[in-house]
């Protein structure tokens, strides 16, 4: 056939199409990998921040919830240690010494500050991702939340989007993993969007935000502003999240003027978020994973010039066979790994935030599928001792953050993450039974236990514990415009009764659970 010698013969893609692979135009993502890094690197050093406050008073040997008790109690139920150790997976097997845990709080703080600084490479990454992980894995109901095992799923991609060593390597940013941070980014909204249709009616009948700014965990001061403003403007921001959660996801997957509108939505409504309540890092995070959606072309015209010249090289060096080969191989298992999520997805009975693999590589995520209408808060008074016949005067503990004081304004603090004031709003949805660590916080509290008293806002005997300790319901409300204070309150019924330190019913309990 004539002609036929003209004809290519090589089989598959060329050597040079493979490179473009794994390298998108080379020098379109350098600064989408700059943020990327810096924003995994920052909200590293939040989360170990919070464990170098928070980690001894609720993880160490005389916290709330004692991780080597844990530990010892998931050893007895499995034939080996290492059956143990595949099962949950963490440093502390080796050590659970609150020195122990201490210092790998502290370690995890310096890496991050180094990551955000701009120090990131490979080792430090995998380190960082190391050391969360053995910590969430011991930190049980005060580490069961969503935006834990997001970071590590998303400090996970961060291992292989970093030079392999040298920080700043000058190596093409690799295109697979940016493609990862986008399917991470888009289980989470549609993950989020599925679970608010499929769950409350009140995300269908578009009522939701008439209840959600008042009742959510740790509302602030824009929180009790948003919640005085019409149903109409609230059906509307249901609306909005509806869209934003379900539609504009698929359009992370478009051309690159499509994929930069759905970025720019995400980022938008992530802001949103963070206007509107305290949610820890996880819009944070989110806001991180967003810059996967822009490229370079994009993101020099907004950044600063001197910034863009450090960072973008016009000739960036191509990456290694056998990075080429790793990044491969990390595309196959999450791949793999992806199918128990994207069943979880389809499911009409889809799960939120959970892992299907050991080390939490690939999650499903979700938010809010049921929103509260009524707000009901915990709240813990002591009281000392008093003479006969005479009644005990009851001072309230009030918390960082958690509603207690009427009179006190609303806190600001993400993307911290108070964790304990997290989970007393879990208690005011539960029953005392069913959070036996709020009985533990009793008892601590009753024995002036300074490390414990230091997750509170104040101590209302500095001189010497109370002789007795109770609970109490109370329901909030936001109060309106013109109001005295920022919330309405009204006792509805005992939580715990009045325990002292001696109390056969407190010792039984808590002997039970090993915490004596």
């Amino acid at each position: 056939m004539a002609g036929t010698e003209a004809l290519p013969l090589e089989a598959g893609p060329t050597p040079a199409l493979r490179r473009r692979w794994f390298a998108e135009g080379a020098h379109d993502l350098q600064l989408t990998r700059f943020l990327l890094l810096r924003g995994v690197g920052f909200i590293y050093l939040v989360a170990f921040s919070i464990l170098v406050q928070q980690g001894l008073p609720l993880l160490g040997a005389r916290g709330l919830m004692p991780a080597a008790r844990f530990l010892a109690r998931m050893r007895a139920a499995q034939p080996t240690l290492t059956g143990a150790l595949l099962e949950l997976p963490s440093l502390f097997w080796i050590d659970c010494s609150d020195q122990c845990l201490l210092l790998l709080a502290w370690l995890g703080l310096l890496l991050s500050i180094g990551i955000t600084l701009g120090l990131a490479n490979a080792p430090l990454l995998a380190c960082c991702w190391v050391l969360y992980e053995s910590f969430v894995h011991v930190g049980q109901t005060f580490y069961g939340y969503g935006w834990d095992i997001l970071l590590l799923e998303a400090g996970f991609l961060a291992i292989f989007l970093a030079p392999p060593w040298r920080p700043g390597s000058r190596t093409a940013p690799p295109l697979p993993v940016i493609w990862l941070f986008r399917w991470l980014l888009f289980r989470l909204m549609l993950g989020a969007g599925l679970i608010k249709l499929r769950g409350d009616s009140c995300w269908t009948d578009l009522s939701c935000l008439v209840y959600h700014y008042e009742t959510q965990p740790n509302p602030h001061p824009l929180s009790w502003l948003l919640h005085q403003a019409p149903p109409w403007f609230h059906a509307g921001g249901v609306l909005v999240n509806h869209a934003v959660e379900v539609l504009v996801p698929f359009g992370l997957f478009g051309p690159r003027r499509v994929r930069h509108i759905a970025g720019a939505a995400t980022v938008a409504f992530q802001v949103m978020l963070i206007l509107s309540g305290n949610l820890s890092f996880l819009n944070w995070l989110t806001l991180v994973l967003a810059c996967a959606c822009f490229d370079d072309t994009l993101l020099a015209r907004l950044l600063p010039k001197a910034l863009v010249a450090r960072v973008v090289t016009g000739d960036p060096l191509p990456l290694s066979r056998p990075r080429r080969y790793v990044l491969l191989g990390l595309c196959a298992l999450v791949a793999l790994l992806s199918i128990n999520p994207v069943a979880n997805l389809l499911s009409s009975r889809q799960r939120m935030n959970s892992g299907f693999d050991p080390l939490e590589l690939v999650n499903t995520y979700g938010a809010f599928g049921s929103v509260s209408r009524e707000r009901h808060e915990v709240v813990l008074e002591g009281a000392a001792a008093a003479p006969p016949g005479a009644q005990l005067e009851w001072r309230e503990y009030e918390f960082p953050c958690k509603p207690g004081d009427p009179e006190r304004a609303p806190c600001w603090v993400t993307p911290y993450h108070y964790r304990l004031d997290w989970q007393m709003w879990f208690a005011g949805l539960s029953r005392a039974e069913h959070e036996p660590w709020i009985v533990h916080l009793a008892y601590k509290l009753l024995q002036g236990d300074r490390a414990v008293l230091g997750l509170l806002r104040n101590n209302p005997f500095p001189d010497a514990p109370p002789k007795y300790l109770r609970a109490s319901l109370y329901r909030y409300e936001f109060t309106g415009f013109g109001e005295r204070g920022w919330w309405r309150r009204q006792r509805v019924a005992d939580y715990l009764p009045a325990l002292s330190r001696d109390d056969p019913r407190l010792l039984q309990f808590l002997e039970r659970y090993g915490w004596l």
